[in-house]
């Protein structure tokens, strides 16, 4: 699968005004902006799949939660993770929050946190233990996302609630790595609103936005950071926050959480192994490409499409991240087909002798258009198979290779 992400983004923070954006917290941002299309990384191998029995069902907390405001914190706080994502391909470092839902160690958390990762920590709040995590799975447009902590056991838990129980009025906290400082940020509010259908994106419009049903709302204050953090009430988790606006003139702040429910589904579908169109289990595949975006088959378009963001340049052998990529000026002779703008050292594109310049033209003997055609083709297959890739150098020389795909950064 191959997935869109930022190329040079600036950090991605909570917007202001009426624009809807991630709580994630992410700096060290590249300065080009175009397209990271295809990346190539090599986890170290990824988890077994715990099955659907190892993700609670809604309500499973053991008792109302008594005492208020602090009873609720001293029962969800130690079941938390500060979760830190390393987007090498990207330029930068991300930090998020978690819920650990399975005493060995899997957690559930935002699919923005760890997007494009190339690495994955996260430390448990009521030990202080960081562990490397693996991806289990996704879900992109319902932006959630399944981790393993490796090696993880007898951790403690997060009570869930009943989404299905939250009414208007109901008081709430919000609790994550607010900032990004590493340590666990509480904010009380109310419920505001349920039901609630927002569109979000990162700030600035980087990336492509997403469209989210079934938001519960609330006041309570949220920041960069706190994405994956737990919504709760006095019945348990009650949401995973996941986005939110600054105040702006009479505008108050709001934030929007994913219904625990919700997400809960979605982990059980993914610990299971059920992959769909939406679901994605494990790490998707990836050549090691960066590629620019739009619809255009046309590599002379998509050439100038890049120059207006990037500028034209002279062209590495590989990158290894986005910091130095530019415009090939010489590009391959040919109509249509996808334009490669560098490759990743060491991925399977690399290997084969593939330079910015060169214009993807047939996977398997399909033909290949723009770069959403070469998305959509590769999202058939998975990592470790065996494709092949026809292509034309910047000097005309069309090739056929055999590449075997690679686990990329999750999308």
């Amino acid at each position: 699968m191959l997935g869109d992400s930022g190329f040079g983004t600036p950090p991605r923070r909570r917007g202001s005004g009426n624009v809807l954006t991630h709580i994630i917290m992410a700096v060290l941002g590249a300065a080009l902006a175009i397209g990271l299309l295809l990346s190539f990384y090599s986890p170290s191998g990824g988890p077994s799949l715990p099955g659907s029995g190892a993700v609670p069902s809604p309500g499973t907390s053991t008792a109302p939660l008594s005492g208020g405001e602090q009873a609720i914190v001293s029962k969800v706080e130690p079941g938390l993770v500060i979760i830190n994502a390393t987007l090498q391909y990207d330029g930068e470092i991300a930090a998020g929050t978690g819920m650990v839902i399975n005493a060995d160690g899997l957690v559930l958390t935002n699919n923005h946190v760890i997007e494009g990762s190339t690495k994955i920590t996260a430390t448990v709040v009521s030990t202080g233990k960081t562990y490397p995590a693996t991806v289990v799975g996704y879900d992109v447009t319902g932006d959630v996302a399944l981790i393993q902590l490796q090696d993880a056991s007898g951790l403690t838990t997060v009570p869930v609630g009943n989404s299905s129980a939250v009414r208007d009025g109901d008081p709430v906290v919000a609790l994550g790595n607010a900032e990004g400082q590493g340590r666990i940020s509480v904010t009380a509010g109310q419920v505001t609103g349920l039901n609630q259908t927002i569109t979000a994106s990162d700030e600035g419009g980087s990336t492509a936005s997403e469209t989210l049903n079934g938001m519960i709302q609330t006041n309570a204050g949220i920041a960069p950071g706190d994405s994956g953090g737990p919504l709760s009430s006095l019945a348990g988790v009650i949401g995973m926050d996941t986005a939110g606006n600054d105040a702006s003139g009479q505008q108050a702040a709001a934030g929007f959480a994913i219904p625990v429910n919700t997400a809960l589904s979605v982990a059980r579908q993914i610990a299971a192994g059920h992959a769909s169109s939406i679901i994605t289990i494990g790490y998707p595949p990836f050549v090691g490409i960066f590629t620019g975006s739009g619809s255009s088959s046309s590599p002379q378009s998509q050439q100038q499409q890049e120059q207006q963001n990037g500028g034209f340049g002279s062209s590495q052998a590989c990158y290894t991240s986005n910091a130095d990529v530019t415009v090939p000026s010489a590009i391959a002779p040919v109509s249509s087909g996808t334009l490669v703008l560098g490759t990743i050292c060491g991925s399977p594109a690399a290997s084969a002798g593939m330079t910015g310049g060169a214009v993807i033209t047939a996977v398997n003997g399909q033909a290949v258009g723009s770069p959403g055609d070469l998305t959509g083709i590769l999202s058939r297959f998975h990592p470790g198979e065996v494709i092949a890739v026809t292509w034309v150098s910047p000097s005309g020389q069309r090739t056929t290779s055999s590449l075997r795909l690679a686990a990329g950064p999750p999308q």
